[in-house]
């Protein structure tokens, strides 16, 4: 019964989602005209060429998501539904879209246990995108600006107090909102993940063909790159496992 009401739950989801965020652009409204018309390889030809063109959105890779979900195929799915995530991470329909997405990888890979300290730390940090904490900053910046002004110009005690306070408070969460964005920034650039688009992928101890095979992966999996050689990437897995595996096999999610 939890089974069949999930599936409700997703459908609709996938249908109000390809509508949702209305762009200024034609190939948009052609792309979401043929997914709800269930022309899925047709949508996403429409999606494609919106991102050939640079204009890349949350969106747009929600909607690509969707639309290979539709066609059962699990590692793009799954691939577009993350990068979305990039650029929208508390986006909450694409997170559940993913979670459908992921239960139907064969690869379980439970990751390693966090502590407390280090959950708040990466939910802060991630509350908002790069650009959202950057706007927050201009935000606080200008009102800082504005509030200080009014402090200047105030001709009483309590007028002053007032502009004072809102300029300092304004100062110090603009600060902290830069503190933020940078962290935010420095762990985007060391972490580079990606996903496995092969069906099925020995991930070996050595980078060439003749190292013996540690695990197997499967489509869809998530993996982090942490080096490379030629052809070969070294990856690691939530649970810290990590290996060699072809740079054919995986695609990164950073390659905006």
């Amino acid at each position: 019964m939890n089974r069949y009401l999930n599936t409700i739950l997703l459908v609709l989801t996938l249908s109000i989602g390809v509508q949702a965020a209305a762009q200024d652009n034609p190939l948009f409204n052609k792309a979401t005209e043929a997914y709800n018309k269930g022309r899925y390889d047709e949508a996403i030809s429409y999606y494609e060429q919106i991102l050939e063109s640079g204009r890349h959105s949350a969106a747009v890779y929600f909607n690509l998501g969707n639309s290979y979900y539709k066609k059962n195929e699990i590692a793009p799915s799954i691939y577009y539904y993350e990068k979305a995530l990039l650029l929208e991470p508390g986006d909450p329909e694409t997170r559940n879209n993913l979670r459908f997405a992921q239960n139907m990888t064969l690869d379980a890979i439970p990751p390693l246990p966090q502590t407390d300290l280090q959950r708040l730390y990466r939910r802060l940090i991630f509350a908002l995108s790069l650009d959202g904490w950057a706007y927050a900053g201009i935000f606080f910046v200008l009102l800082f600006v504005g509030a200080y002004l009014f402090f200047l110009g105030s001709d009483t005690p309590n007028r002053k107090r007032i502009g004072l306070i809102t300029s300092l408070t304004s100062l110090m969460l603009a600060v902290v909102c830069t503190s933020l964005s940078y962290l935010q920034y420095r762990a985007y650039r060391k972490d580079q993940p990606a996903i496995v688009f092969a069906r099925e992928i020995p991930v070996r101890s050595e980078p060439n063909e003749r190292s013996t095979s540690a695990f197997l992966l499967h489509e869809g999996a998530k993996v982090k790159v942490l080096d490379s050689l030629n052809e070969w990437r070294k990856i690691q897995l939530a649970d810290g496992q990590n290996g060699w595996i072809t740079a054919e096999s995986i695609r990164l999610l950073k390659d905006f």
